[in-house]
């Protein structure tokens, strides 16, 4: 990406909405945004399945593996604006366990891209279940749009529940005992 091309934009585009960008506080302005989506965006530069494969660990446990409340912070691909909410996954191992930290890590390489909800849950139990090969994965996520909030309907404190489930969590027991653990 140009910095100096994408600061060049940002400028136009504030002068098109009626701002002096020779004013004080809009000085550094482009050069802060282009830095904030560097960040916002790193998730396009980053591979989920390699930093799973990263730490995988031996294990004869078969039980369920749960990491709830994992914090989420994407944009929608649709307006460019955030995406705040917990993803809740959970996987039963077949032979292999990986590294809880990881998990929350992917949830951040994937939601560091322009999304829309239901995709960035299908992504992340896909990834899981290619990368692991667990018996299952459940992914629940539950987020606020600021697309709806801030513009639009603007109905602020509004959710959005996605959910994508693999293997023994299209089992209704499996899947309960999952979402129990949630409340």
């Amino acid at each position: 990406m140009n910095q100096d091309i994408f600061e060049k934009n940002i400028k136009e585009n504030l002068t098109m909405f009626g701002e002096d960008i020779n004013r004080e506080g809009l000085l550094d302005t482009p050069k802060r945004v282009y830095e904030s989506y560097k960040f916002l965006l790193q998730g396009y530069n980053q591979n989920p399945k390699e930093i799973l494969e990263k730490a995988l660990f031996s294990s004869s446990n078969k039980s369920m593996v749960v990491v709830k409340d994992i914090d989420l912070f994407s944009m929608c691909e649709h307006h460019m604006l955030p995406i705040i909410g917990k993803a809740h996954i959970a996987y039963i191992p077949n032979g292999k366990v990986v590294g809880l930290s990881k998990i929350p890590r992917i949830v951040d390489v994937f939601s560091k891209r322009l999304q829309i909800q239901e995709e960035l849950t299908e992504q992340l139990s896909s990834c899981l279940q290619e990368t692991l090969m667990p018996l299952g994965v459940g992914v629940v996520i539950k987020a606020r749009h600021m697309c709806m909030e801030m513009r639009g309907v603007e109905k602020t404190g509004s959710h959005t529940i996605t959910t994508s489930y693999k293997g023994f969590f299209e089992n209704k027991d499996v899947r309960e005992e999952f979402l129990a653990y949630l409340n």
